[in-house]
């Protein structure tokens, strides 16, 4: 089943202007090569909580206080490595059905 809705992804740091921001362009790169309809917002942890997400994207030291937030929690250790994200992004996209 491919997915047909626009995804909403959350780019989380400590204070959600800095890394965030970097990680946002990065995920929207990674995003748009896979062919994945996405609203990409950046934001700190703290207003991540109230958040309903279907992927977070971060360092470990931030997405490891939101491991249930999002069907999809990704941990970078790379900003800047689009590459990298979307790999991750294929691989638990196809484990969640919403990529063929």
């Amino acid at each position: 089943m491919a997915l047909d809705r626009t995804l909403d992804v959350l780019t989380v740091c400590g204070v959600g202007m800095g890394t965030s921001l970097m990680l946002k362009m990065t995920a929207e790169d990674a995003l748009r090569a896979l062919g994945v309809d996405a609203r990409v917002e950046c934001t700190d942890v703290s207003t991540a909580r109230g958040m309903w997400p279907d992927v977070v994207i971060g360092q470990e030291m931030h997405t490891s206080e939101l491991p249930d937030l999002a069907p999809v929690v990704i941990t970078i250790s790379d900003f800047l490595d689009t590459d990298g994200l979307q790999a991750a992004l294929r691989e638990r996209f196809t484990e969640q059905g919403w990529l063929a």
